[in-house]
């Protein structure tokens, strides 16, 4: 299964000198398969494996110095075999678990800046210290789109993505596998199995059976991590509000995602400083992002237009957000009116986030919403518009429009779309094709 992140990982590994590269995301987003039996088989000449939630005996090779000469001969000696560190990789598993391991990655940039080591971690963001400036960091993300479409194997219609074609037999089927990906979402497991399942001639049925039970066991992972790293009560409060995101996203305003709604969520508490800290957890884990909402004329620097308590929260995988709302196969297919926008909007949130976005803006005034605010590498404000049906017709663009006069728009519909005077009308699949704007 190929991850796109792959590319990043070679010209890390080209640099004469590097500082080691940590690998963050939420949990079984593929963080250790890429390291070590993606880059690392096919890059090094051997993967030197430390697991600090697998092995804690490690942990006490940490806490007696953080000297990297001394701690590479101490693993090893552990391991019982040499590190050649011209040709090898080290791999520290799961490097949160141990914040002595976190604290040696300053050192070995500042004092081994020529080997190869990588870090992976899910719970980053929650760590007490961290050594900024001396780790280049790179997310992983549930599968995106073109991921899905890679895992697929259909050489032609990756190619035919590729070049954005808008023939109507690759459109045709793009939307069914974008309409597959809405179910299986990109939590690489899944994907895995709905693939190697059809290859095999299992029945949909039984595919759309079994991905429902990956997803499950997967959630089920989530709910034991929050309290394993909140703490009991905490870990209900988190729960609560991982669960009430589905919820709110399937309350939407005319097709549009709401902002998010502090009360009755969790008993007894209806303000946003309530609810900041376990939403604040989700966000760190990877598990949820915002979307904050502009009620204004955008304008260049969006961040400086925000306020903190106002935002939408978008789940990290649509697969796992269907699951939750248990949005069957055949539902997702039929693409009902009811859910259908929250869905797409979801899916464009996550294809952004994916690409690079650290930070991402809708607009709202009165009854009109405009999903996205795309801000384009020269620094121009492109409104962007998430249309799930064919209709093109967007009310709140044209409201949009004749306030503030955008030299380009972005619709992103349930058609082939096409393009009039900068204003762009393309197929959601296309989302990731925005950040190159």
């Amino acid at each position: 299964m190929r991850r796109s992140l792959i590319k990043r990982l070679n010209e890390w590994k080209k640099l004469p000198k590097r500082k080691p590269l940590l690998i963050d995301g939420a949990r079984q987003t593929g963080k250790t398969y890429l390291a070590e039996k993606i880059f690392g088989a096919e890059s090094f000449t051997r993967v030197h494996k430390f697991d600090f939630r697998e092995d804690r005996a490690l942990h006490r090779y940490f806490e007696a110095g953080l000297a990297p000469q001394q701690l590479i001969r101490n693993l090893e000696l552990l391991r019982g075999r040499d590190i050649a560190l011209d040709s090898d990789l080290i791999f520290f598993d799961e490097v949160g678990e141990c914040q002595g391991a976190v604290d040696s990655l300053k050192y070995f940039c500042e004092k081994m800046p020529h080997i190869f080591l990588i870090a992976s971690g899910s719970n980053i963001g929650l760590l007490d210290s961290f050594p900024v400036g001396k780790v280049q960091i790179e997310n992983l993300f549930p599968l995106t789109f073109e991921e899905f479409l890679i895992a697929s194997e259909e050489n032609d219609l990756i190619k035919a993505f590729e070049q954005r074609s808008r023939l109507l037999p690759a459109h045709d089927r793009l939307w069914a596998h974008l309409l597959d990906y809405y179910f299986v979402g990109g939590m690489p497991e899944a994907v895995d199995l709905w693939f190697t399942s059809a290859k095999k001639g299992t029945g949909i049925n039984e595919r759309t059976r079994s991905v429902r039970a990956v997803h499950k066991n997967l959630i089920e992972g989530y709910y034991r991590d929050f309290g394993k790293y909140s703490g009991k009560v905490n870990a209900l409060h988190i729960e609560a509000v991982f669960n009430n995101i589905p919820i709110q996203l399937a309350r939407t305003l005319d097709d549009s995602v709401r902002r998010y709604a502090f009360k009755d969520v969790i008993a007894k508490k209806n303000r946003y400083l309530d609810l900041a800290t376990p939403i604040e957890w989700l966000c760190k884990t990877k598990l949820a992002t915002k979307n904050y909402v502009i009620d204004c004329q955008p304008r260049s620097p969006l961040k400086s237009l925000i306020k903190p308590n106002i935002f939408k929260l978008f789940f990290f995988d649509v697969g796992l957000l269907g699951n939750l709302l248990e949005i069957s196969y055949r539902e997702q297919l039929a693409q009902s009116m009811s859910f259908k926008g929250f869905i797409a909007e979801n899916f464009v949130q996550c294809e952004l986030i994916a690409q690079g976005a650290t930070q991402t803006y809708s607009w709202s005034e009165r009854n009109s919403e405009i999903e996205f605010i795309h801000k384009s590498k020269v620094g121009e404000l492109i409104p962007i518009e998430v249309k799930s049906g064919k209709r093109t017709r967007a009310k709140s663009l044209v409201v949009y429009c004749e306030k503030y006069a955008p030299t380009r728009t972005i619709k992103l519909v349930g058609s082939a779309g096409g393009s009039d005077d900068g204003h762009i009308v393309w197929p959601l699949y296309f989302a990731k094709f925005i950040a190159d704007i």
